[in-house]
């Protein structure tokens, strides 16, 4: 589905969020793959799951006339430096929630970019019948984006012990959690 364009300034610093277009395709590639390797905090280390400008394309499209689906970007001066997706099912039993992913490139953290990407997809989910959003694997050290999940109405549902080895070997846990609304 399609947003409308949100203008931001935060500290002097201006961006806006959008519906991701076929034309960023290249860019979503290549900011998710530098994400990917600027935190742990993500599912993935720098190249695993690899997503291709054609597979953005194919993503974008299969987004924007899916009425279950969202897929946006934070662009600052040309430049995309943050995404999120919000991902539905069409089985009937599960039409009623979606799953929620973001990224910011790390010399954009601290400018709001990813609180106002989750601000828009629940603006986004409640306009359009979206009675649950899904965070999984939320790393148990990840302390700020669990207080920022928690402001926004985000509660842990459940606990995955030893569900990520980080690079210093050891096994940390990860929340579920989510957003209702009745």
């Amino acid at each position: 589905m399609i947003i409308s364009k949100q203008e931001f300034l935060v500290n002097g610093f201006h961006y806006t969020i959008r519906s991701a277009v076929k034309e960023d395709a290249k860019r979503l590639s290549e900011v998710r793959l530098q994400v990917d390797g600027e935190t742990e905090h993500m599912d993935r280390v720098p190249g695993e799951a690899f997503i291709d400008e054609a597979g953005f394309e194919k993503i974008i499209e299969t987004d924007t006339n899916h009425p279950r689906n969202i897929c946006l970007v934070a662009e600052a001066a040309g430049r995309i430096v943050g995404y999120s997706r919000c991902a539905g099912n069409d089985l009937t039993r599960f039409m009623h929630k979606v799953e929620f992913g973001v990224g910011v490139l790390k010399q954009y953290w601290g400018l709001g970019i990813g609180k106002n990407l989750l601000k828009a997809s629940i603006s986004w989910a409640d306009t359009n019948g979206i009675t649950k959003m899904i965070l999984s694997g939320v790393l148990e050290t990840n302390e700020n984006a669990i207080r920022l999940y928690k402001s926004l109405g985000f509660e842990i549902e459940g606990l995955l012990k030893k569900d990520r080895i980080l690079s210093d070997g050891k096994y940390y846990s990860t929340y579920m959690m989510a957003r209702y609304t009745d």
